[in-house]
């Protein structure tokens, strides 16, 4: 396996939010739990590439769900939005950080204090998603886009990801360093002595995950 796609069921929602009713249980330290944070951060640092399908609602987890993945498509028709100050609590699930590192600081803050709903092509023109699909399009994109990246080496694809994760958050210099190491390793692999030769004798390389 070399790609997820996470979607909703039923063609309503990609994900809805949170059980309100049981959010209004819940204690102070209950939300220091790892919980859908927690989650999100595994889905995120998976090796596999992760594409999120998303048509109808992509409110509150749901969003941050999105955003947690590493290629999100959407219908013109999908809504997106972080409404948790309408409950007098705040996005917990990395929407007050990824969002930021996504669209920047002005418009998450603006989508975050609003708690406004924007569509699918408002996604795109800020860049919350990374393709926008025709209604009844969404699955086939999803499927052409995974395809596309089960071609490339999976060795590279874990390297890929992890330069990008690791370096996007700290100095350049040393981001620079992690991109170096990871080449590294794949000069050392099997796969990049298939890839290279592949392509000198003009044919589909046959990968090995080595």
């Amino acid at each position: 396996m070399k790609v997820i796609i996470i979607q909703g069921a039923g063609g309503k929602s990609f994900a809805a939010g949170a059980d309100i009713k049981q959010l209004r249980e819940r204690k102070m330290l209950e939300a220091l739990i790892p919980g859908m944070q927690g989650l999100y951060k595994k889905i995120e640092q998976s090796s596999k590439v992760t594409i999120a399908a998303i048509q109808g609602f992509a409110l509150g987890g749901g969003c941050e769900l999105a955003l947690a993945c590493d290629i999100c498509i959407a219908t013109q028709k999908a809504k997106f939005g972080l409404p948790e100050l309408n409950l007098g609590i705040i996005p917990d699930a990395g929407g007050t950080q990824r969002l930021t590192r996504v669209v920047g600081k002005g418009r998450a803050l603006d989508m975050v204090l609003t708690g406004k709903i924007i569509d699918g092509n408002e996604a795109e023109r800020i860049g919350l998603i990374t393709y926008l699909a025709d209604e009844g399009q969404l699955e086939e994109k999803a499927q052409s886009i995974a395809q596309e990246i089960m071609k490339k080496g999976p060795v590279a694809i874990k390297l890929a990801k992890l330069a990008v994760h690791k370096g996007f958050d700290i100095d350049l210099e040393t981001a620079m360093l992690i991109e170096k190491l990871s080449q590294a390793i794949a000069f050392g692999t099997e796969d990049k002595n298939e890839g290279t030769q592949a392509f000198l004798e003009k044919r589909k390389a046959e990968f090995k995950n080595q």
